[in-house]
């Protein structure tokens, strides 16, 4: 060691939160993210592990000695090995401040509802803060960037977005002021408070008048309008206004407008100046201004700041066991060519992107380890008249940046490869990756679909290799790739830099990347394309590089070659090239990630993209350049995220109705907030892993774990042998705890380490050696069907008579309606621990479940123990959405077992790949569908057979099944109907809850069929909908009237409001003109049926104590999982009470104070919770109104403690079943659902028919939620569920390796919506002003969690409609057959052209091969 690098340190120093760390012999397997968890700094979360959800995002400061300034990146912890953090300072959200004392970052996106379930929330509240640091004055669209590596699947993005903005340079500025007394006065508008106006965001008085406007009216109007002749802006309506208005057309002032102008007026300032500093010795410690060599041993933590000098580090792990057991830190580049001279293998580590996700998923081992990120010599940045040279490793952030600077200095004309490297790398991974990841990285780890290399390749880039002894050796980039991974690279040399040129006159560049997700996403194609052409137009020298199309970067030589000396611009050489792309790049069916034909499709339209971009960049007069316009990437001005929420009426209670913020938000925002894994250890815990099944359907022969028991550290692995009682779980009893005979799906838990921490016991699991006997599987829905796997159970709804139905109809039409799978994506994982009592068989359970009823009863029966000595508790869930129904129960058996056998207590959180292959999903549904219409297109009647994939076991399929029957007729009557309903059985996750619970599955079968319907019609779906739209007291399928029905009113207001008639206009008139992007509209009804299914679960319960000092714990039956139970719970307590809402106290729900709970699910927890709280305080206040009647003026403290005193009862509990209900499936009577909960939503999209990429610019929702019991919570939960909705059938695509594995583990490949993809202008309004005639609920409110999702698809069929404007413009008429999720794949294929049909694989290519991947 000492021969390598001498002198060097063996700890490292660093600073957390401004104090100072000194670590020895640091663990060099613990990534940054475990080192900070296991100080207790547990705000940090890990939500992935592969730098994919920006839920574990830090601040880590340096400074940069090249630069000479001090450096603040966010970073991902969980990829950061702890050893590259010396020198530096990590601030963690804990650094910020407390939920009493919050930053302004905390505190803004807290009060203004950007913090749900809050297990993100640290994550974007750092994003948020580094930006602040670097840029005390961001604009608008800095803020939006600053989030493209963070996920949230709870908001829908708008509010965190909303709060983020208040710090915006041009940020909305109310005109508000805060009165004396603490209360705000605030009319919301942009242009202050002495206009006059009526503070409606475009009121007619801030517009040019022909006359002087009137004063004012008493009921609130301007008088502007009036006096000129016309109405009041406030009944008129506007142009961007939703607010519903009563039959009269009276509004009320913008209460959600009021509240959050009312809000932003309290903020705290932000001073940049107070913030945290730099530790001054880190700067000393950068420039070698610290000690003396001769120190170098002292590691005392409280020794002075100048006992450790920057020297390079050179480590030898103390763990035998550990995967690197040696990690070096030159720092010159004679030292790491010395390091590499000894260690040809060892790993070189600069950001750690690429090696810490290998590390992870798929657990490579790298024993030597060298971190090359502190070496001068590799970051420097020459240049010369022909070229700049690039260091290796300068962080891709550094380097957008430089090229920033090129690009102003020198002119377009001369960098134009640098404008295309800059292109690629806005959309390269997320800010966190970019911070770190470097140009050497990106470039040796030679990935087939790298962003950047192929750009480099088309610019005649150069990699400079150093070797020792200061030999330099320059490899052009178009060598340098030698195959799948491998590259020109010998062992001893390292990458010193790339060479880029400059750019000539004649020269035009561009690159394109293509992917799942516009942003940080991986590509399916990239490609870097360039040409150069004479004063003749004349083609002199021609490069097109490609990523995604080979094993390898690649140039397609053949279009290369029909360029050479030829005329750009000329018809027939695009045609040729194309065909050359094709011939040269045509992959096969069957190629490694999957997508032959789109990624053939991909390559032929970039090259007609190019085309017609270079041929008006040289000024060639030709039919492509004419469209180039279109050819550009709309990202690059992408309009900024805007959203307005309107609700008007004002309530006339104390707290209930009010937009109160989530009550744990601000411990959230500050990382206060507990989840399972952040709950400190127990003496003696054990960790928990998992041995999965790696095959979808297999015998089992043999299970041995002598491997795994012979590692230290492990305790015990069980098998289904060690289950003391029923083996044997869910509603209908048929699947086991751990598998006894056969496995049923790759990824079941087989058997279970206990270890004495995660790594052991992972490795451990990994060590268990199980003999299996393959069995035939079956994986998708229409294999299952096919070959008759089906549960028994069948529902059936009939009325009227189908037959005759269909002889009198003008058509009938048959087909078959699809939408696949979605995975629940939590932010927090399944996980549990459970805590022997210490006596008898009592134990404790701590699990992330909306079910703590069922995990204590399952529990207790795989012990064979009585319920009563289980006791489960929830404080809370980082997200659930129906994936922790019944699933999450599973996880806490394990623990529970566990704890049986060791009598220790027993921890595990699940990992994301683990989770996704464990747990069940959506189900995917397939209908067969013949329905009757007339010429109109009124529906006469309607036969469909509608299947869902349940996976392995029951579960709650039936239940699913039930509510996707029942919802099929969505909104429109149907005289007659058969809808018959069947759970197929498959080799994979049993499939479970998910918000909507098969309601938004039984809608999308008919609404496509619908779309189908009009195609044939050659009308607007809408006129289809609007036609066929349930009039009040209509009856349903399932003999239900509908009474309280709103959507009609609904339908025409919102129409009215988004001017859709006109806005269908403008877009036909968009579409007439533009060739190659299309934009689409589509406004889309739901009702969804509130209650559960099976009867028993419509009750809730409560326990309400009122101690003598006036402060009030309630309990009650449901789980909070971000949605704001306990916020409406605790303002239902207050306000029956009439106390503040500051003395209600929710902790946990626990079985103990709990018993016999419904799971938190079917969006009917606040109705039957709702009322049992509601009954509880109801008791207590009667009981405690003499007292009160008799202190008037006492404080409650003292009216409590009197009636103590007198023995007064300061408990009750309280208890509601929801009346009326009941349904009799066999008969089809009864009362299925509750009430109904009603919505409409119009999307407006544009769609890139080049590419499949869309942006979805405008939508607008309006939903009916009763009279809310909090108006802000609810509209957050309307944006959130739109936007899984969106991303369920857009981006989400759950995909299979035919053999049964699941290919979609993670953020790498699966994506839901990020900040970026939500609606560009999202509106939101709730219907006011309604009379409910039949409403029985708690303060005659609605549920909300669920109804609003199937909206998210009106996105869906938006981007149908700009696919169908493609087709016809190409002169296909037939009706079109869309399957969700419509991924850009989908989207592209779709829209048939030439360079599609160019791309098709005949299928004499596909007999008797496996596509790749599958849809289930």
């Amino acid at each position: 060691m000492a021969a390598l690098l001498s002198p060097s340190r063996d700890n490292i120093l660093f600073y957390v939160n401004g104090a100072r760390v000194v670590v020895e012999a640091p663990d060099l397997d613990q990534t940054l993210l475990q080192y900070l968890r296991s100080a207790g700094l547990t705000g940090t979360k890990l939500g992935c592990g592969e730098g994919g959800c920006g839920a574990c995002t830090v601040m880590v400061s340096r400074y940069d000695t090249a630069e000479q300034r001090i450096i603040h990146a966010s970073v991902n912890a969980c990829l950061c090995p702890l050893y590259t953090m010396d020198g530096k300072h990590v601030i963690t959200v804990e650094g910020l401040g407390t939920a009493k004392n919050p930053h302004s970052v905390q505190e803004r996106i807290a009060l203004l509802h950007g913090s749900q379930c809050g297990f993100c929330t640290p994550g974007f509240v750092m994003s948020l803060y580094t930006l602040l640091r670097n840029n005390p004055n961001p604009s608008e669209l800095e803020i939006e960037e600053c989030f493209d590596g963070n996920l949230c699947r709870c908001t829908g993005y708008r509010p965190i977005l909303d709060a983020a903005k208040t710090f915006a340079e041009d940020a909305w500025k109310p005109g508000s002021t805060v009165n004396a007394d603490g209360s705000a006065t605030a009319m919301p508008k942009k242009q202050g408070m002495g206009d006059g106006s009526c503070g409606i965001d475009g009121c007619c008085r801030l517009k040019p008048q022909p006359e002087p406007a009137q004063d004012g009216n008493a009921d609130g109007c301007c008088g502007a309008k009036k006096a000129s002749g016309g109405g009041c802006c406030r009944k008129d309506g506007r142009e961007d206004s939703a607010v519903a208005c009563d039959d009269q057309g009276e509004v009320s002032v913008n209460e959600a407008e009021r509240e959050k102008a009312e809000v932003i007026a309290k903020f705290q300032k932000y001073d940049a100046s107070r913030e945290l500093i730099f530790p001054p010795f880190l700067i000393r410690y950068a420039k070698g201004n610290t000690a003396a060599i001769d120190s170098v041993n002292s590691s005392s933590s409280s020794s002075s700041d100048n006992d450790i000098p920057r020297l390079p580090l050179a480590i030898t792990s103390r763990n035998p066991a550990s995967w690197c057991q040696q990690f070096y830190r030159p720092l010159t580049l004679e030292d790491l060519l010395a390091v590499l001279r000894q260690h040809p293998q060892a790993k070189l580590v600069a950001g750690n992107s690429e090696v810490g996700v290998e590390m992870r998923l798929k657990k490579a081992k790298f024993p030597v380890q060298v971190f090359v990120n502190d070496i001068p010599e590799l970051q420097a940045i020459s240049k010369c008249s022909e070229q700049v040279t690039f260091g290796a490793n300068i962080s891709l952030e550094r380097f957008a940046r430089v090229l920033d600077g090129l690009i102003k200095a020198h002119g377009p004309e001369r960098t134009q490869s640098f404008a295309a490297l800059r292109d690629n790398l806005r959309f390269f991974a997320g800010n966190q990756i970019r911070n770190v990841a470097t140009i050497a990285g990106n470039i040796a780890t030679a990935s087939p679909i790298s962003d950047l290399n192929p750009v480099f390749m088309a610019a005649n880039a150069t990699v400079i290799l150093a070797s020792a002894g200061a030999k330099y050796r320059r490899v052009p980039m178009s060598e340098f790739f030698l195959g799948y991974r491998r590259t020109a690279m010998q062992p001893s040399e390292v990458i010193y830099g790339v060479s880029v040129p400059f750019n000539v006159k004649g020269e035009v560049v561009r690159a394109f990347k293509q992917a799942k997700r516009r942003d940080d996403d991986i590509a399916i194609v990239t490609c870097g394309l360039r040409v150069r052409v004479d004063q003749s137009n004349k083609v002199t020298d021609a490069s097109f590089a490609y990523g995604g199309m080979a094993p390898t970067t690649v140039l397609a030589t053949k279009a290369m070659e029909c360029a050479k000396d030829e005329v750009w611009g000329e018809p027939l050489l695009l045609n040729r090239m194309m065909q050359a792309v094709q011939e040269q790049l045509r992959l096969d069916f069957t190629v490694p990630g999957g997508m032959a034909e789109y990624r053939t499709t991909l390559a032929i339209s970039f090259i007609y993209k190019f085309w017609a971009l270079s041929c008006r960049a040289l000024s060639i007069d030709c039919l492509e350049a004419a469209a180039a316009d279109e050819m550009e990437d709309d990202a690059a001005e992408r309009t900024l995220c805007k959203g307005k929420q309107e609700y008007a009426s004002v309530t006339d209670r104390a707290i209930v109705g009010k937009g109160v913020a989530h009550l744990s938000a601000l411990r959230q925002t500050t990382g206060e907030a507990r989840y399972i894994d952040d709950m400190p250890t127990v003496t003696g815990e054990l960790y928990m892993a998992l041995v999965l099944s790696p095959h979808a359907h297999a015998r089992i022969v043999a299970i041995d774990s002598e491997s795994a028991l012979a590692i230290a550290g492990v305790h015990r692995v069980l098998t289904a042998k060690d289950v003391p009682g029923s083996n044997c779980w869910n509603i209908f009893h048929d699947e086991e705890i751990l598998p006894s005979e056969e496995v049923h799906y790759a990824g079941q838990p087989v058997a279970l380490v206990l270890a004495d921490n995660q790594r052991i016991a992972q490795e451990a699991a990994r060590a268990v050696n199980v003999a299996y006997e393959a069995l035939p599987a079956v994986l998708t829905v229409r294999d299952a069907v096919a070959q008759g796997s089906l549960f028994a159970e069948e529902r059936v709804l009939r009325n009227g008579d189908v037959d005759s139905g269909l002889a009198k109809s003008d058509y009938v039409l048959s087909g078959d309606s699809y939408c696949g799978a979605q995975e629940h994506f939590y932010l927090e994982t399944m996980a549990s621990i459970t805590v022997p009592k210490g006596e008898g068989d009592e134990f404790d359970i701590f699990s992330s479940t909306q079910n703590p009823t069922e995990t204590q009863m399952v529990c207790a029966e795989v012990l064979g123990v009585p319920a009563s000595q289980i006791v489960c508790h929830v404080k809370r869930m980082g997200g659930g959405f129906g994936g922790k129904e019944s699933r999450s129960v599973l996880l806490a058996a394990f623990t529970t077992l566990g704890a049986f056998h060791t009598n220790r207590s027993v921890r595990i959180m699940l990992d994301r790949d683990e989770d996704m292959r464990t747990s069940g999903q959506r189900h995917p549904f397939l209908g067969r569908w013949t329905v009757g219409f007339s010429r109109a297109g009124q529906l006469q009647a309607l036969r469909m057979q509608v299947f869902s994939n349940g996976g392995f076991s029951h579960d709650l399929s039936i239940g699913v099944l039930e509510r996707a029957v029942s919802h099929v007729d969505n909104c429109y009557r149907i005289p007659a109907t058969e809808i018959v309903g069947r759970v197929c059985r498959t080799n994979t996750q049993s499939n479970t809850a998910f918000r909507s619970f098969g309601g938004c599955q039984g809608m999308f079968l008919l609404e496509s069929m619908l779309c189908e319907i009009a195609d044939h019609l050659g009308k607007h779906v809408e006129e289809i909908r609007a036609l066929n739209m349930y009039q009040a007291n209509d009856i349903t399928p399932f003999s239900q009237v509908l009474d309280d029905w709103n959507v009609p009113r609904m339908w025409e207001q919102l129409a009215s409001s988004a001017q859709y008639a006109e806005r269908r206009k403008a877009v036909d008139e968009f579409n007439s003109k533009s060739r190659f992007r299309k934009r689409g509209l589509a406004q889309l009804p739901t009702k969804f049926g509130i209650s559960f299914g099976v009867k028993h679960l419509n009750q809730g319960m409560s326990l309400v104590h009122v101690y003598m000092d006036g402060s009030v714990l309630v309990a009650h039956g449901g789980t909070e999982m971000g949605q704001g139970l306990h916020t409406k719970m605790a303002q239902i307590a207050a306000e029956t009470l009439g106390l503040p809402l500051s003395s209600i106290f929710i902790s946990e729900t626990a079985t103990n104070t709990a018993a016999n709970t419904s799971p938190t699910a079917a969006s009917a927890s606040s109705d039957l919770n709702g009322f049992a709280v509601y009954n509880a305080c109801k008791t207590l206040a009667d009981r405690l109104r003499p007292y009160r009647e008799k202190m008037p003026n006492e404080p409650f403290s003292k009216i409590a403690r009197t009636a103590y005193l007198d023995r007064c009862s300061l408990t009750a509990a309280g208890h509601y079943a929801t009346p009326d209900i009941g349904f009799n499936w066999q008969k089809n009577e009864g009362l299925l659902y509750f009430y109904f909960t009603q919505g409409v939503a119009i999307a407006e999209v544009e769609l890139d028919t080049l590419t499949g990429t869309h942006t979805t610019r405008r939508v607008d929702i309006m939903m009916d939620v009763g009279k809310s019991l909090n108006k802000a919570l609810d509209i957050g939960q309307i944006e959130g569920a739109f936007a899984q909705g969106q991303g369920w059938t857009t981006s989400e695509e759950f995909l299979y390796f035919p053999n049964g594995p699941l290919f979609t583990q993670g953020p790498g490949n699966y994506k839901i919506p990020s900040a970026l993809d939500i609606p560009r202008d999202f509106r939101v309004s709730l219907l006011e002003n309604v009379d409910y005639k039949t409403l029985k609920t708690i303060y005659s409110s609605k549920g909300i969690g669920e109804p609003p999702l199937f909206l998210g698809s009106s996105v869906f069929f938006a981007l149908r409609d700009a696919v169908m404007a493609a087709r016809k413009e190409r002169g296909i008429q037939s009706p079109l057959h869309m399957e969700s999720p419509a991924t850009p794949e989908i989207l592209r294929m779709a829209c048939v052209d030439e360079m599609v049909e160019l791309a098709r694989i005949p299928e004499t290519m596909k007999e008797g091969k496996v596509p790749f991947v599958v849809r289930i």
